[in-house]
């Protein structure tokens, strides 16, 4: 019996389970975390601070960094990276 996936890709695979869109889109959420806690770091700005630079509360901050948190909108990602002194840059391939 021949491998039905043998020569597809993780993406094809992702795709056929139909959730493909929902772990790009979590992907895409872990590496702006990652790049906004970066700049955090660089910036020495503590969680607090920037909550206070967004004018926003802290929980809102941990969500802007918690890449399993689906209600984040990009305008917020938007206003933590503009605050970091970055921008959220989105390209379709």
């Amino acid at each position: 019996m021949a491998n039905q996936h043998a020569g597809s890709t993780i993406d094809d695979f992702l795709r056929d389970e139909g959730v493909l869109e929902a772990f790009q889109a979590r992907s895409i959420k872990e590496v702006i975390a990652w790049q906004l806690e970066k700049a955090m770091k660089d910036g020495k700005i503590s969680k607090r601070r920037l909550a206070q630079m967004m004018q926003t509360s802290r929980t809102q901050v941990d969500r802007v960094l918690d890449p399993t948190d689906g209600n984040v909108t990009i305008q917020t990602l938007q206003r933590a990276a503009a605050v970091l002194g970055r921008r959220v840059q989105v390209e379709l391939v």
